[in-house]
């Protein structure tokens, strides 16, 4: 029997992992199956357990391939010339991640996140991801600042912190409730930039004497 070659086993060792995220991006991790990948495949049991031991490696394929085209799409973002504006970005960070529509891999990312709270691994991985992420909108914060499109006493760090914190709350509404806007999203955010500062508390109130007759 002739040998597979290298090339041909990369393109199987893909096949499966993407019947895997379409599966996961449609019914979600637990509600699919060993089984339901490997007839997705159309390959054999033993053919596709020759690539991979089970579900929670796939599982752990699906979180890094989602991250990995997240950190693809912030060094992008990152160095495009010239710099995306905020509303560009926003739509760009939220729009689905995909092969052909096939699979959409922000889902998979909101379940990778989710699964993180049961396996450290990728927990650990998570948030590495997520510290990362901030760096790189704060550094595409810094550009704006450069570019005149943020305002020079803004901290590029609390804008980073700000869009990497929304970004996963924006994907969540888009699959799971009504889709927020980037035009909602630039909306709130002039608004809470119109909000003072609180006042410091005040102290404890005074106790007015009865005056006596």
């Amino acid at each position: 029997m002739p040998r597979i070659t290298e090339e041909r086993r990369a393109e199987r060792r893909r096949q499966i992992l993407t019947c895997a995220w379409t599966c996961f991006s449609r019914n979600g991790f637990h509600a699919t199956s060993m089984d339901d990948i490997i007839t997705a495949t159309g390959m054999s049991a033993s053919g596709v357990y020759r690539y991979f031991s089970g579900k929670d490696e796939l599982i752990d394929a699906a979180g890094e391939e989602s991250m990995a085209v997240f950190r693809a799409l912030f060094d992008r973002l990152r160095n495009t010339e010239p710099v995306p504006d905020v509303a560009t970005t926003v739509a760009t960070i939220v729009e689905p991640v995909g092969g052909d529509r096939e699979y959409d891999l922000s889902r998979v990312a909101i379940q990778a996140w989710s699964e993180a709270l049961r396996q450290p691994r990728l927990r650990e991985r998570a948030g590495d991801f997520y510290r990362e992420m901030r760096a790189q909108l704060t550094a595409l914060a810094r550009r704006w600042q450069h570019a005149g499109l943020l305002a020079p006493e803004a901290s590029p760090e609390a804008v980073g912190i700000v869009l990497a914190t929304f970004m996963p709350g924006m994907l969540v509404a888009r699959h799971t409730a009504d889709p927020v806007s980037t035009e909602q999203v630039l909306a709130g955010l002039h608004g809470l930039a119109g909000i003072d500062r609180p006042a410091a508390p005040a102290g404890p109130p005074v106790r007015r004497k009865s005056l006596k007759h």
